[in-house]
């Protein structure tokens, strides 16, 4: 039974090393950007909060608004997209490749 205990310690490092990582990327922040910079858009890695949007006064157009529209969802679709990379890559440190359905 020794190898049970065991096994139950180091999943309950690995919990812990995950909830630690977790909060980490609750707070780091990324930011992706569309139309050549036009529209930037600032993200925590966890996905859970868009903490800022720059717009290029540039990029403004009246009489274009769909255009904005479109750098603006491109970017918060890059930045989301960027922090689950980042996330994933993270996470999967700390699982060493193990394939664990729910954790991630």
């Amino acid at each position: 039974m020794a190898g049970v205990g065991k096994l139950m310690k180091q999943a309950a490092k690995i919990q812990r090393q995950m909830e630690q990582k977790q909060a980490e990327l609750a707070e780091r922040v990324i930011e992706a950007s569309s139309g050549g910079g036009a529209v930037t858009v600032s993200i925590t890695c966890d996905s859970s909060k868009i903490t800022g949007i720059k717009i290029s006064p540039d990029s403004v157009d009246p009489q274009d608004v769909e255009m904005l529209q479109d750098l603006v969802l491109t970017a918060i679709n890059a930045a989301m997209e960027k922090a689950k990379e980042i996330s994933n890559e993270e996470m999967g440190k700390l699982t060493a490749g193990m394939n664990i359905p729910g954790l991630m």
